[in-house]
């Protein structure tokens, strides 16, 4: 299968200062995910994006490529408004826990999906051995300790 971009192109673009499409972006965060782009080529990509930097339409790009790789959850059916309190586990989330229940001590629902992770490994190779260096979310953390559940009642 013939890819329509290279990954030493888009490596190139950024790294001399250009601005990359939109299907560059579109395609290198899709190839990451498929294994077409090594963990090498994305590292370099990301020096090149953290010395040149991306304009606010790159962001915006990459942020809604990264959507499109994974699950998206729809809460439309809850009575209340809804907040999302993303966390990407594992070392360093210390504001999870006491946020969580203050908000929704206000009457906003506040989804934490426990499992999202592993669901998204099984379509996502390359996140479940990324994930797999993490310690668990808040939620699982959670129930690690002793006497305490975090599930629903």
């Amino acid at each position: 299968m013939s890819e329509p971009h290279d990954a030493v192109d888009v490596i190139r673009a950024k790294r001399d200062g250009g601005r990359l499409s939109d299907a560059q972006v579109d395609w290198v965060v899709d190839a990451y995910t498929r294994g077409v782009v090594a963990d090498e080529q994305m590292s370099a990509l990301a020096m090149a994006i953290l010395l040149n930097g991306m304009d606010r339409a790159e962001i915006a790009r990459w942020t809604h490529a990264m959507i499109r790789t994974g699950e998206r959850m729809d809460f439309s059916g809850l009575s209340r408004p809804t907040a999302d309190k993303h966390s990407t586990g594992g070392v360093g989330d210390k504001i999870t826990l006491p946020l969580a229940p203050l908000v929704a001590a206000c009457g906003v629902a506040v989804p934490q999906p426990v499992g999202a992770r592993a669901r998204a490994h099984r379509r996502h190779p390359r996140q479940a051995r990324v994930g797999a260096r993490l310690a668990g979310g808040a939620v699982e953390r959670g129930d690690a300790a002793s006497g305490s559940t975090t599930s629903a009642r």
